[in-house]
């Protein structure tokens, strides 16, 4: 199995701790992983604002790079959805699309490709788990708490292996923290309150950490927490699960 790593700009840039983290997991499971050094942003700031024809480009970089990869596994939800989901619309009739059948977020290639029954961190803390909007409803990361189905959450799933974690879920556990891409600086006002009832739900929990699958939610609360004074940090959730590596 060859798994090519995609650490999205943002994380790269703000957050690399997660690329770090993520890397050092898969190689501790034994995963051939490969970062491919000319790998640039995947295209969705650009379409998000308006301008999927102009990411056309991008797209078609981001896929001749990695299709010749078993799978592609990234530290970001929503840019693992956006490759998975709409590379095939975008592209349809104009480049074969073979990434997005191979995309998936660390959480979801733990959880169902590696199907790993142990992780190697110790996180003593009490944590609330972010389900994000894509992890939800694009990539299946836990179930829409709306639908009658059966309950399932991949995230915690991993969570309960970790040594000494105590695990939370707020109140409306899979309701939207406002970030939403280009929607926070659009409607900055909504989405910064949308944010705050987000962080105050999290904190109802009595939880010292908020994690999830999604740098960019955390960071959107992050952000909201910092300036507010709000006592609560934020952890992507592969950097507990490499804890101590």
């Amino acid at each position: 199995m060859r798994v090519g790593l995609f650490v999205p700009c943002y994380v790269d840039a703000l957050y690399p701790e997660a690329g770090v983290a993520t890397y050092k997991l898969l190689k501790h499971y034994g995963v051939d992983v490969d970062y491919p050094e000319k790998q640039t942003c995947c295209g969705q700031p650009m379409a998000n604002a308006g301008f999927q024809n102009k990411s056309e480009k991008v797209i078609e970089a981001f896929d001749d790079l990695f299709r010749d990869y078993d799978y592609i596994v990234a530290p970001s939800a929503s840019c693992a959805a956006y490759v998975k989901v709409y590379y095939p619309k975008i592209l349809e009739g104009k480049h074969e699309c073979v990434s997005s059948g191979k995309i998936m977020d660390i959480v979801e290639f733990l959880h169902d490709v590696l199907k790993v029954d142990h992780v190697p961190g110790k996180f003593p803390h009490a944590v609330s788990v972010h389900n994000s909007c894509h992890g939800v409803r694009e990539l299946g990361l836990s179930s829409p708490s709306e639908r009658n189905v059966q309950p399932f959450n991949k995230i915690i799933d991993l969570l309960n292996m970790v040594d000494g974690i105590t695990i939370h879920e707020p109140e409306r556990k899979d309701e939207c923290c406002g970030f939403g891409g280009m929607f926070s600086i659009e409607e900055p006002a909504v989405s910064t309150r949308m944010g705050e009832d987000k962080i105050r739900r999290h904190m109802a929990t009595g939880a010292e950490y908020v994690t999830g699958p999604d740098s960019s939610c955390l960071m959107h609360m992050a952000g909201i927490a910092k300036k507010e004074k709000m006592p609560i940090q934020f952890i992507h959730v592969v950097q507990i699960l490499a804890a101590g590596l």
